[in-house]
């Protein structure tokens, strides 16, 4: 009888364990979180670039994936390059920035880097939705640098006066990492946008290591990609600095590698070339990266190496395009014109007509406007105006990709306009904005551009992911007819 009691008693005990285990795996997050929440950061008020008031724990750290980094404006050492590999994380995240991944940057300079300022050096560096360029007080920075972990002891022997840290985390779950600022853009960026909220995101299993394919560089790329590629293209347009495609042909190797070696120094000395890079590009100066000798002899030749290809491939492209007489794609134009329209105001009647007589049109191009008839092809069905414009983009980014490749013209007065909210292009008439993603509640959300853009080609298949915008509007929106 006593052996039974004590059965019981343990199977009791045990059922007792089991719920206690059990409510703390269903405890929310934030009960789990206590430690690295409200209790511990400061919550103390900060400025934005646009000089908007924030608090810094109930409006940028709760709830979200963030990544915190100190700079300061005026700085010549490793500030450019941290800001410049964020603005590579940055692109990498793409629509994810401001909607589940947010950037810090705080000044540790509050006297000279005003929000003006800081607008500024947001700007040269491309910042887009959901990073923040932050001052406040020299007493709350403080406090903010050092709960975070960012905080450098001042060492005579670092002119920069701070470690370039960059603390990446989520404050629901509790994780925190602390990595270099300056480290891979795209180790940063899967840090960021996967480990953080892996358990939410995952999909499928990862493979093995062991499946990873051999890396093959060419000479000079990766050390290019490590000190170069965060500001630089080469034939890609300037970016945070100059285009390098040429350079070598246009400056002397040894003025290149002095430069390269220490441009402080050399806009020190008043060397005319180097205080004009830094009038144009400033606040983005190039800072003293510390590129051994030899490195520096691989850039120069992989930019040599990589600018002869390109001067090569732009030829071959010219004598392409004059052999071919540039397309007319005035013709679609009328029939997308008014698609257009009827989106901007929240209408759909007659777009299938009009995707019908686009396709047509398209098909008489032949084989090179396949990508614009499936397209058009895709709006002339039954569906929600959200996924009218999600095809509409898809279409516009057809006829934009058909032009730029084909030199082809659009019919006099087509514009092409571009909207940030959305990031998307469009083509349309007139000198008004008139936005067929938003439609009538932003109408004018938008701006014209000069140039042709680079748009990704749509796919073969011509089918198209509903984007955000869509599926919030999906429910309210009449089927197209």
């Amino acid at each position: 009888m006593q052996s039974r009691g004590r059965v019981v008693r343990a199977l009791v005990l045990a059922m007792c364990a089991g719920a206690a285990l059990m409510a703390v795996d269903a405890a929310p997050a934030e009960a789990q979180n206590a430690r690295w929440g409200a209790n511990y950061f400061p919550n103390v008020t900060l400025t934005t670039q646009d000089n908007r008031k924030v608090r810094f724990y109930d409006d940028l750290i709760k709830g979200k994936i963030v990544a915190v980094n100190l700079i300061y404006t005026s700085c010549k050492y490793a500030c450019p390059l941290e800001t410049a590999r964020l603005a590579q994380v940055q692109r990498l995240l793409g629509d994810r920035m401001g909607r589940d991944v947010f950037f810090y940057s705080i000044t540790i300079d509050p006297a000279f880097d005003t929000p003006a300022v800081l607008k500024e050096y947001a700007a040269k560096f491309d910042a887009g939705p959901g990073w923040l360029f932050l001052t406040g007080s020299q007493e709350d920075i403080d406090l903010i640098s050092r709960k975070t972990g960012l905080y450098s002891e001042p060492d005579p022997k670092n002119p920069d006066g701070h470690t370039p840290h960059l603390l990446v985390g989520n404050e629901v779950t509790g994780q925190w990492i602390r990595n270099s600022g300056v480290d891979d853009p795209k180790f940063l960026a899967t840090t960021i946008g996967t480990w953080l909220n892996s358990w939410r995101t995952a999909t499928a299993p990862t493979r093995s290591y062991a499946d990873a394919p051999k890396l093959e560089f060419a000479p000079g790329e990766y050390v290019f990609g490590k000190h170069c590629a965060a500001c630089h293209t080469i034939g890609g347009g300037d970016r945070i600095g100059p285009d390098l495609a040429g350079v070598t042909a246009r400056r002397d190797s040894a003025w290149l590698s002095k430069f390269i070696s220490a441009p402080d120094a050399m806009r020190a000395s008043g060397d005319p070339t180097a205080k004009a890079l830094a009038a144009k590009y400033t606040p983005a100066l190039m800072p003293r990266l510390g590129v051994a000798e030899e490195d520096i002899a691989q850039i120069l030749t992989y930019i040599k190496t990589q600018s002869d290809a390109a001067r090569a491939a732009a030829a071959n492209k010219s004598a392409g395009a004059a052999a071919t007489p540039a397309a007319d794609l005035s013709a679609l134009m009328d029939p997308y014109v008014r698609i257009q329209q009827a989106l901007n105001l929240g209408k759909v009647d007659g777009v299938r007509e009009h995707a019908r007589d686009i396709a047509t049109r398209a098909k008489a191009l032949g084989p090179d406007a396949e990508a614009i008839r499936l397209a058009a092809t895709a709006i002339d069905r039954p569906q929600a105006i959200a996924d009218v414009r999600t095809t509409f983009g898809t279409l516009g980014d057809a006829l934009i990709s058909y032009a730029k490749d084909r030199h082809a013209t659009f019919g006099a007065g087509v514009k092409v306009a571009y909207c940030p909210m959305a990031r998307k292009y469009w083509l349309q008439r007139g000198e008004t904005i008139q936005n067929p993603y938003y439609g009538q509640t932003m109408s004018d959300c938008g701006r014209f551009v000069t140039d042709l853009p680079t748009v990704t080609p749509p796919a073969g298949s011509g089918t198209a992911t509903r984007s955000a915008t869509g599926r919030s509007q999906a429910r309210a929106d009449k089927p197209a007819r």
